[in-house]
């Protein structure tokens, strides 16, 4: 989730403080032009397609990454999608596509991330949360529970990895 929005600002932010910046998001072309503009001459920022929906294009990713660049410092969970509909509307599709992607997706990349960064005993996962995560608003049922799914994914990766040394947060 980092060629618009959030994800793309917190992308910024940590190329201008020179990081290696990896974003990822489901269309390579707008990986390629934010990845272009968030560039500066001290960092290296590079887009890589993976549906956070996928199990495989997660493993795929984190291989990728891990191979290329060594071990990853940081981990922004920022995917996220929605579909407004009142409650009696949301097909199984529409909640299935909001919660594999803003939650299923999100454990899934913590989970394969996080396994280098228990062993290696250090680490930092940021999940960026919602308004929605305590208060829903109308009409984003799906949206709201998978927010208030990653608080409590976050408290207990919190939990679990931070004796080991890796910090787990989310960001409202």
């Amino acid at each position: 989730g980092g060629s618009r929005g959030i994800g793309r600002a917190i992308a910024a932010a940590f190329a201008e403080r020179s990081a290696t910046v990896i974003i990822t998001g489901r269309d390579q072309a707008s990986l390629d032009e934010t990845a272009e503009a968030i560039r500066t001459p001290e960092a290296h920022t590079y887009g890589i397609v993976c549906d956070v929906a996928d199990p495989e294009a997660i493993l795929n990713l984190v291989g990728q990454v891990t191979e290329r660049f060594g071990e990853i410092d940081t981990l922004i969970n920022v995917a996220g999608v929605n579909r407004r509909k009142p409650a009696l509307e949301i097909t199984p599709e529409d909640y299935d596509f909001v919660l594999d992607i803003n939650l299923k997706g999100a454990f899934l990349l913590s989970q394969e991330v996080g396994r280098g960064m228990v062993e290696r005993q250090q680490g930092c996962q940021i999940n960026i949360a919602s308004l929605n995560t305590d208060r829903p608003l109308r009409n984003v049922l799906p949206y709201a529970a998978s927010k208030a799914g990653l608080a409590s994914m976050t408290r207990a990766l919190a939990l679990e990895w931070g004796p080991a040394g890796v910090r787990v947060n989310a960001l409202a």
